[in-house]
């Protein structure tokens, strides 16, 4: 399945979604009903949730059981996602499912989880198929121009439908600024009537409140939870995470192995994608009940690891994690233990470390903050773009493909194979491959 046929299924679900969607709330209400984020006639979060599925669940097809869990766990995770980075966005919920039993955080319910397992089981075994091989009977240059133009109209729908709520979003903060600024060049009477004001307009809009706070304070890097605090739990939470397994490989396995994701330093991108995920889904939850950020951080955890695996293979045909041997596998890209231990993390994170290394964060001078922060990125994106060549190129040379440009010529000599096996020692060209073997022992 190529990209253009992904598109051509994104699109197709999308709308599927929103025909379900408009007749489900025209019934209810009596009077047409036009669902969604965006004004155009698609409902992105199916279109997301069936790709991901398409993509991720392949391997699952021969086993009806298995795929019918796989797709309801990521059919459910997407869309308590996609409802907690709404709600973000927008400081309130799209959906609400508190009324139904068997409900989770009112953006999940049990009812609707089996519904998603059953779609994506029948998507993946049947519907792709179908609708594959219906987009081939378009000829070819006329199907793939009309597949742009669609997403195209469907990206300027999305930006303007965020711009909108942004402008709504920034009117209302800027008002506060400006009774900021006139308290500033005012008398005390003028201090004491914008706090007035600004205490009705926090009544009137309770969700700002936050937001005002914000506002108030100065001289803090990192404040809150927005980019630069979440960049830098990436950043601490690749390193930390890098650390950790590798400790934990020393432990359970006698050797020290090397569990970096990148080429240059100690850094796990799924440790750190994990931990910037979290942060920024649960930041407003982390006063909730232990088991509530436990049961995410299982559900979530596992749902990425998986996706994580898939995607790592299919861009870098290697396997850097195999779980066959573990009970309550899936498919070896997941098991049921280390789902809790995402668990017992994710509780571990926001109740204790996130309080610290926020706290922490928001010390560093300003200046200087945003200074390093950016030094950091600009590493990064590097490491990863090297990273993500030497490893395209092991690929290839496993294949005994010869390089074709000056690149894969660049990665031959600084990233030969001794070089990436000592880096990436545990990558595997598939799942089920024999495992590997510590310093100084050959494997048969």
């Amino acid at each position: 399945m190529t990209w253009i046929d992904l598109l051509w299924l994104l699109l197709v679900y999308s709308f599927w979604g929103w025909v379900m969607e408009t007749v489900v709330g025209t019934i209810r209400r009596k009077r047409f009903v036009n669902p969604g984020f965006s004004t155009g006639p698609f409902c992105l979060v199916y279109g997301v949730a069936a790709v991901i599925m398409t993509v991720t669940l392949q391997d699952l097809k021969g086993h009806a059981l298995a795929l019918f869990v796989g797709c309801m766990v990521l059919g459910t995770t997407v869309e308590w996602v996609t409802g907690k980075l709404l709600e973000r966005f927008n400081s309130h919920k799209w959906w609400d499912y508190s009324d139904k039993r068997w409900n989770f955080d009112g953006y999940i319910c049990l009812q609707y989880s089996l519904l998603w397992g059953l779609l994506g089981a029948l998507i993946v075994r049947f519907f792709n198929n179908w609708l594959v091989a219906l987009f081939h009977w378009i000829p070819g240059m006329i199907g793939e121009v009309a597949v742009v133009v669609l997403l195209c109209m469907m990206a300027l729908d999305l930006v303007a439908s965020s711009a909108t709520v942004f402008h709504m979003k920034r009117e209302i903060r800027a008002a506060r600024e400006w009774n900021l600024k006139v308290a500033v060049w005012t008398s005390r009477f003028a201090l004491w009537l914008m706090k007035k004001v600004r205490t009705r307009m926090e009544k009137t809009y309770p969700v700002l409140q936050e937001k005002a706070l914000q506002i108030q304070k100065s001289g803090t890097f990192a404040e809150g939870c927005g980019f630069y605090k979440l960049f830098w739990m990436f950043f601490i939470g690749a390193v930390v995470g890098d650390l950790f397994e590798t400790v934990y490989c020393r432990i359970s396995m006698g050797w020290w192995m090397s569990r970096s994701s990148l080429v240059w330093g100690p850094f796990s991108l799924i440790w750190g994608g994990a931990i910037m995920l979290a942060t920024m889904l649960l930041y407003k939850d982390r006063n909730k009940p232990d088991r509530y950020i436990f049961l995410v951080g299982t559900v979530l955890g596992g749902a990425y690891e998986y996706v994580c695996s898939v995607l790592s293979e299919l861009v870098f045909g290697r396997v850097f994690w195999d779980y066959s041997e573990i009970p309550f596998n899936l498919g070896g890209r997941i098991n049921l233990l280390f789902c809790f231990f995402w668990g017992i993390a994710a509780v571990a994170w926001i109740k204790w470390l996130y309080p610290f290394f926020s706290g922490l964060i928001e010390k560093i001078p300003v200046l200087w903050g945003y200074i390093i922060t950016w030094i950091l990125i600009l590493f990064l994106v590097v490491d990863m773009a090297v990273s993500g060549l030497a490893m395209i190129r092991y690929d290839r040379r496993s294949r005994g493909l010869e390089p074709k440009a000056a690149w894969e010529e660049v990665m031959d000599k600084y990233f030969d194979d001794a070089r990436m096996e000592k880096i990436y020692p545990n990558a595997k060209k598939n799942i089920g491959d024999p495992p590997v073997s510590p310093p100084g022992e050959h494997q048969i």
